[in-house]
Parts: structure tokens; sequence; C-alpha cells
């Protein structure tokens, strides 16, 4: 998606990936080696000028590789910190951002400990990797603790208060390489076991008080990294408060309507930024909702009769949990976008 955008643009690209079968393979090329097989990220580099990532767990030595060689954006220090929940809580609470209460452990007793002086119930999860509900677990009550660490324990790990949250926010924003910000209309997401399901945007559950704040926290993050392209900011509300869950230092799966539903996609802003090019508008073309595509595709001939709708196909291979694409709607108000979006729903679900 990133590579679709730029080409309009007259950007060219290559793609590194330690899969042969990637799908970005289909609309450029593909560079397919080990992330520690430093001849094949040289062969990557050959005449390249800027590098960009949109998954961010990545060998940290990779990308500190191909930085001694060319420009890499988002700079390494904000993907080094999105890699370990405790160094991402640490930043949050430094830069006054709320957070649950948290504390690191290294052993059933610290986490009984922490677990305690936080209260139950309370959220186990490793500090590394992780991705879509993976490495974490609810321990309830002091009787659960010894079960959870067999799950998990042996890395290290992070236990959270758990958030009874009334909502789930996020707010992606763009910087560039002088420092100027766009942000998008904060969206509101709904997960199911640890996975994006759907988005709707504008949140409509949020009010102009939380949006402001939401954009404030994430200027502060862009900031204190001197961070150049896409970040995303997933937030919970609860009582009111917005409480920072975790930070993505890429383009975002809850950003993905934006192709559609904005003058400007998240993904043509983020080569805008890194491009030191002037970043786009990303004001609404009307309400808009997304909802991934997971497991199994859908009818496209049911999907595409929904009006307003546009189908997005990754060219991945259908297995359970896996992200195969994601379909979005654009229409003219609120009771039409929700309207639609229970249809496309339905036509999704039924697959």
């Amino acid at each position: 998606m990133l590579a679709l955008s730029g080409y309009q643009l007259g950007v060219q690209f290559r793609f590194f990936d330690p899969s042969a079968g990637a799908p970005v393979g289909q609309i450029g090329e593909l560079v397919a080696a080990r992330y520690d097989d430093q001849r094949a990220l040289a062969r990557f580099l050959e005449e390249v000028e800027v590098v960009t990532y949109e998954f961010e767990s990545i060998p940290l030595e990779a990308v500190r590789f191909v930085s001694q060689h060319v420009a890499v954006y988002p700079p390494l220090a904000a993907l080094e910190t999105a890699q370990d929940r405790l160094f991402e809580k640490e930043l949050f609470r430094d830069l006054g951002i709320p957070v649950p209460e948290f504390a690191a452990v290294n052993g059933i007793d610290e986490l009984r400990d922490a677990a305690t002086r936080i209260g139950f119930p309370v959220v186990l999860k490793t500090r590394r990797m992780g991705y879509d509900g993976k490495g974490q677990v609810v321990i309830r009550d002091q009787a659960s603790l010894r079960e959870a660490w067999a799950t998990i324990g042996g890395a290290p790990l992070i236990v959270e208060q758990f958030v009874a949250f009334d909502h789930e926010f996020s707010v992606i924003g763009v910087r560039d390489t002088a420092g100027n910000h766009v942000f998008y209309p904060l969206a509101q997401n709904v997960h199911r076991e640890g996975i994006l399901r759907t988005t709707r945007v504008p949140a409509p559950d949020a009010s102009d008080d939380m949006r402001r704040r939401a954009e404030g926290y994430c200027s502060a993050i862009m900031d204190r990294f001197n961070y150049v392209g896409v970040l995303a900011l997933e937030l919970f509300s609860s009582n009111g408060q917005l409480l920072a869950n975790e930070m993505a230092p890429r383009v975002h799966n809850s950003g993905h309507w934006t192709i559609e539903g904005a003058e400007t996609s998240q993904f043509e802003n983020h080569l805008r930024a890194i491009l030191s090019l002037p970043l786009g508008s990303a004001a609404l073309r009307g309400w808009s909702a997304m909802v991934n595509i997971i497991g199994k595709i859908p009818s496209p001939e049911r999907v595409l009769g929904i009006r307003g709708v546009h189908l997005h196909l990754y060219g991945k291979a259908a297995t359970e949990r896996r992200k195969l694409g994601h379909v979005t709607l654009v229409t003219e108000s609120s009771e039409a976008a929700e309207e639609g979006l229970k249809t496309l729903t339905d036509a999704v679900r039924d697959a």
C-alpha cells in the first residue's frame, strides 16, 4: 500500500523481506533474505536513497546496518522503544501521558508482589513481540499466578493493570523532516481475540477534548524522537480518561481507511514526510468504516455490491487469524455509515 501510493508520485521502490513469497513481490523488485544477511542488505541498498519499514518486529541490528548507509525513517530510537513494552510505558510516563499501572517482572515472586500492589485483575505480557493478542495472559486472582507464569514465563515480562475500558481509540499523526505535524481524525476501534476487527471514523464516542488530548500525546512522542513519518498511538478510554496502550512507528491498520476516506492517505503522507515533500490534508471525505478480512476471503460480489465499499486484498495465502485484506466504506452521513457497516460486517463474517 505504501508502494501503490508512491508510484503515482513517481517514486521507485525496492523491497526487502525474509520470505520469497511476500505479496509485495507482485508489484516490484523483491530482495528475499534473512535480516542478518548483510550481503543481501547491501544488494538491497544499491541506488536506494531512503529506507522505511511497515513492520516493527525487525532485528535492530539490521536497521542499524542500513542506517549506516542511507537515511532510515522513522528513527531507530522510536523503533527500539516500540519493540519493548517496558520502554514504551516508561516513555509515556516520562512524557506525562497517562498509562495503566505497570511493573517489570523477572520471576514469580516479583509477579506476585507487583500484582498485589497493582490490584487484580492484571495482564501479564511479554515485553517483546506478542502481536495480535499473542504473548499475554489475564490474571484475575492469586491462584492464577503460577499458571500464567508457566504459560509465558521465561522471557522478560511486564505486568499491567487490567483496564475495563469503555472504548478503544487510535490517533495517527505524521511529522515531516521540518517538524510539521498533521493528524487524522480520532478513530474508534473494536478488537476481538486481540485482532483489530473494525474501525470507525470519526470516532462516534470521542469528544473534541479527547481528540485534542490524543493529538497532544502523539505530538509529544514525535517531538521527543525528532520523528519522521507516520506514528500511531493506541488509547483506552475509561470514565473519560485516555490511557496510552501502545504506539506503532509505522503506517497502521487502524489507518487503512484513509486510502479512500481522507484527502491524503496515511501511506502517501508517510512517503511525503520521509521524502521532504509537503504534507497533504488529512481531512475526511465523509464518514468512514474499515473491516479487516481475517482468515477467509468473502465473496467479492457480495462485498462490492454494498454502496460506498472499496475492497483491498493483499495476495496472502489464507490461514486462520491472518489478515488477508480489508474493506473500506465511505458514506455521506453517520447513519449511512452505521447501516453500511452492519451489512459489510455480515458479508465478511459469513465468508
